[in-house]
This record gives C-alpha cells, structure tokens and sequence, in this order.
C-alpha cells in the first residue's frame, strides 16, 4: 500500500513537472480609441476604425486617437506625418 502511494505521487510530480505554462489569451487590438468626459473620464479602445470611433464620442463629447497598444502590432505603422488622423472636436 505505501509503495504504490509513493509510486503514484512520485507519477504526480513527475507529470506536474512536465506540463508547459499556459499561454496568455490575447484578444484583438483594435487600432482606434475614445477619450471620454477629458482626462479622468472613461477610455474605450474597441474601434476597428476612425468613423466608429467618432459616431461613438458624438454628442458625448471626448475624442479619437490611435491606440498606443496597436503600434506594434500586425499593421503596418504608416508615415507619422502622412497618418495624422486624431480627432479633437472642440
């Protein structure tokens, strides 16, 4: 009785030693964020695209801006002087 014990904890820590971490799930990184009510108000990142993001802010106030979180994701950066695209309604 005692050898099989220790035989099956010996099992346990073998196999406990051999599983790999789990990797992270990571969600999409949409590439536009919403600003809104100015700096201690709520942020929203999860707009595919500018237009969505300024229907989002209108009548609310705030403003659109490029995800930071996507600048190095699978898109490619663009010209910074050619991509100026924030939106700061006033």
């Amino acid at each position: 009785m005692r050898s099989s014990l220790l035989a099956l904890a010996a099992l346990g820590a073998v196999l406990a030693i051999d599983t790999a971490p789990a990797a992270a799930q990571t969600g999409p990184i949409y590439p536009w964020c919403a600003q809104y009510g100015g700096r201690s108000g709520a942020t929203n990142c999860y707009f595919a695209n500018l237009w969505q993001c300024q229907q989002a802010i209108s009548g609310n106030g705030g403003w659109c801006y490029r995800n930071p979180f996507s600048a190095y994701g699978s898109e490619q950066r663009q010209d910074r002087r050619r991509s100026r695209q924030d939106y700061r309604p006033y």
